[in-house]
């Protein structure tokens, strides 16, 4: 007998009901629209169309001058409301199309909506063409293009952080600072209209490097799409002729996609609107999940504070998935207490209920999941194009995206760069001592291990390289010992490190991993965290992340082959899409996915830890959180947008939807989701305090008295001692070392279950 890998039901649970979705009247203009009404001969051309809207979108249809907040729930047919909206305004009150502006965020939405309207009853191409559809960087754009600006737009990343790499090695940072978490922290501050400051030694060095990029960019006639929105912004506060005919034009302005807005954006519109106040606004609060790059669902909450007059419509009805699948998104999205209140229908009757999976491992869940989609195409059921598999993290995907390369799957890694997990800046240099251990002239790992011996990469290569111009050596690293340049210490620590590096060839890899990270690894990525602007869990977790890869092998040899081999087939894939026409399973992040659909999807990674990620949930640990209500609203903030996030990828399934938990994280046990257990624990989720979020436990035995749950804990490293803490304030959370108090080895911070 097939032992059974799907549920019903999240294993462990303690209610068994699925949780659907009430079936929509199925209601339309048909039927609501009157034929004697003034305006029913629009809805009647809609309607040969087989554009038929319900209540609530014909409400947002009709509503023509003042402002007005749509909230469009996933799948709720958003764009049609938009499309319609516009082909109102035009047929029915006889608004110029030209008066007309629709923004949305990227040239994918922009090139639909353009398309959408030519097609609209009533409209000629010409008049469809007077519409201004477009993206905000495009329009903005257009506005500067017409009063003089003549920079060319710095629009590719990789030309971006070629550019800081520069600027970087000129200053003598290359090893301090990665590009792209720079260029991420520039951009937090100029979209957020906020100063970078300039108090720490950190902060003044970074502020440097940001004033070196400006000075570049201005010196090569260059702008980037940040300096597009605030340009604008410059232009039109100090330009009020070129506002006020901007004003004039626009009398009725429609932003998309309104839950992704930073500040630079909204204070963009509301200074286009401020004379006539006729706008509209579409969006989801619920799908607020790019606070990283400026969004906020304040916007959304605090809309009526912005306008007081504002009208509300809610768009409640879903058309995309299943009754189960949306129920599931009703459940969870519910236990948020910063949302508007909604709870979505759906307009589906056949219903396939979401199905349960609780894999040992992520190695174990990669198996799982790709096996069930080689059987589904091979019996013909479904073809790979029909399935998504989305991830919280780009670490977390690293066993699927080995899975789907060993069988040979076509697969689009939408959100993994042409690097692979092995070539990542914290990765890399293990695996360059890996492959040193093998092969002590391996130049490209030298240069990967030099910062960690912190010497100057550039300087010493040089020397490495002049030194064996005259005289090889087994071991190249030890021409540096001959540096003036270098101390005394520096020297002997090169001779240790390459001792150390010999002695790892017969060892395991992971094995070798692990001595590596304690002996001083860890301690120097400890050093570089503040300069890194990156969270301390990320880094740790990614490197937990190689531990599980390297489990799999029994020598270092056959590891590093594997390694190479995964970094030759990711530069194969990189850039092919969609747009290929390939059939072809997509693998992306949450965050990627979102407005997007497909008939499958795999949510993989819903597991404590994960999704939440282990970031939200240990700010969430720290007891002492409550003594400071910034720092509580940030713990409440970093949960529900962690919640918003498994909203979004439960709601991207169209027809099927499978969740998977893995068993053990990083090594440690790791709980179901809170996320996916609260729907069917008959104990919902409570709160503590104001706002504090207590972690979900679910019982099998209900006579049960204490519950399990994982703690944030220093833990010893040693092999022979099993010593750990708690910690128990958000002081002890910040230290950065530890002894253990009974061998008196390193301790590291881990999770614990109690």
């Amino acid at each position: 007998m097939e032992k059974q890998i799907f549920y019903q039901t999240p294993p462990g649970s303690d209610y068994k009901k699925i949780p659907r979705a009430e079936i929509a009247n199925g209601v339309t203009s048909l039927g609501i629209v009157k034929d004697d009404e003034p305006d029913a001969f629009y809805f009647r051309l809609l309607e040969k169309q087989n554009i038929f809207l319900n209540k609530p979108q014909i409400e947002a249809v009709r509503h023509v001058n003042g402002p007005v907040l749509t909230l469009a729930g996933a799948g709720s047919g958003k764009t049609s409301v938009l499309i319609s909206r516009t082909g109102y305004l035009i047929n029915v009150n006889h608004v110029a199309p030209e008066n007309i502006l629709l923004v949305t965020f990227t040239k994918k939405a922009a090139d639909e909506m353009k398309t959408r309207i030519s097609r609209l009853p009533g409209l000629t191409q010409r008049m469809a063409n007077k519409v201004q559809a477009c993206t905000f960087h495009s329009f903005f754009l257009t506005i500067l293009r017409h009063s003089g600006c003549q920079q060319n737009i710095l629009g590719s990343e990789r030309a971006k952080q070629i550019t800081i790499k520069q600027i970087l090695k000129t200053m003598g940072l290359q090893d301090d600072y990665q590009p792209e978490t720079l260029l991420s922290l520039f951009s937090s501050y100029k979209i957020n209209l906020k100063d970078m400051p300039g108090k720490t030694d950190i902060e003044k060095e970074q502020k440097l490097i940001y004033q070196h990029y400006e000075k570049w960019k201005k010196a090569n006639n260059k702008m980037d799409f940040d300096d597009i929105l605030l340009s604008a912004y410059d232009l039109l506060k100090r330009s009020p002729a070129l506002l006020q005919s901007l004003q004039r034009r626009f009398k009725y302005v429609m932003v998309d996609e309104f839950q992704d807005t930073n500040v630079v954006q909204y204070e963009l519109m509301k200074m286009i609107v401020k004379p006539h106040r006729n706008f509209f606004v579409v969006g989801d609060d619920d799908q607020t999940i790019y606070s990283f790059n400026g969004a906020s669902n304040h916007f959304i909450l605090n809309f009526q504070k912005e306008y007081e007059e504002a009208a509300v419509v809610t768009l409640d009805i879903n058309y995309r998935s299943s009754p189960s699948i949306v129920g599931l998104g009703n459940k969870v999205i519910q236990d948020n207490s910063k949302r508007r209140k909604k709870t979505l229908q759906t307009a589906k009757a056949l219903d396939a209920a979401p199905k349960y999976c609780r894999p040992q491992t992520t190695d174990e869940e990669a198996e799982i999941v790709i096996s069930h989609i080689k059987r589904e195409v091979e019996e013909g059921r479904r073809s790979f194009g029909d399935f998504a598999i989305l991830h919280r993290t780009a670490s977390s995907s690293r066993a699927m995206f080995e899975q789907l390369i060993i069988n040979r799957i076509p697969f689009i890694p939408y959100s993994i760069k042409d690097e692979s997990f092995y070539e990542h800046w914290v990765v890399k240099p293990v695996i360059d001592y890996l492959s040193l251990s093998l092969d002590p002239r391996d130049f490209n790992a030298i240069e990967g291990v030099l910062p960690t011996l912190y010497i100057n990469r550039y300087n010493g290569m040089a020397w490495i390289h002049g030194q064996e111009s005259m005289k090889k050596k087994k071991y190249p690293l030890i021409h540096l010992v001959q540096s003036s340049d270098l101390k005394d210490y520096q020297k002997n620590k090169i001779k240790e490190r390459i001792e150390f590096t010999r002695d790892l060839k017969d060892e395991k890899p992971l094995k070798a991993i692990r001595q590596i990270r304690q002996s001083f690894y860890d301690k120097y990525l400890e050093a570089h965290h503040d300069k890194a602007s990156l969270h301390k869990e990320n880094i740790k977790e990614t490197l937990d992340e190689l531990e599980s890869s390297a489990k799999r092998f029994d020598s270092i040899a056959a590891f590093i082959r594997f390694t190479r081999d995964i970094a030759k087939e990711q530069k194969m894939l990189s850039g092919r899409t969609k747009a290929d026409g390939a059939d072809a399973v997509s693998l992306m992040t949450i965050h990627r996915s979102k407005g997007l659909e497909f008939p499958v999807v795999f949510l993989i990674g819903a597991s404590e830890g994960i999704l939440p990620h282990s970031s939200a949930i240990d700010a969430e640990q720290l007891e002492d959180v409550r003594v400071d209500k910034g720092k509580e609203e940030k713990v409440i903030d970093a949960i529900e947008e962690e919640r918003r996030l498994a909203y979004v990828a439960i709601t991207r399934a169209k027809d099927e939807l499978y969740i998977s938990s893995p068993a053990f994280y990083r090594g440690q046990k790791a709980e179901i989701s809170r996320f996916i257990l609260s729907p069917f624990s008959s104990r919902q989720s409570g709160k503590i305090g104001k706002g504090r979020i207590k972690r979900q436990t679910v019982f099998n035995n209900k006579e049960q008295p204490a519950a399990k749950k994982s703690v944030s804990a220093w833990i010893c490293t040693s092999s022979t001692c099993i010593a750990w803490q708690r910690i128990t304030s958000y002081k002890e959370g910040r230290l950065k070392h530890k002894d253990c108090p009974l061998c008196g080895s390193p301790m590291e911070k881990g999770r614990k279950i109690i």
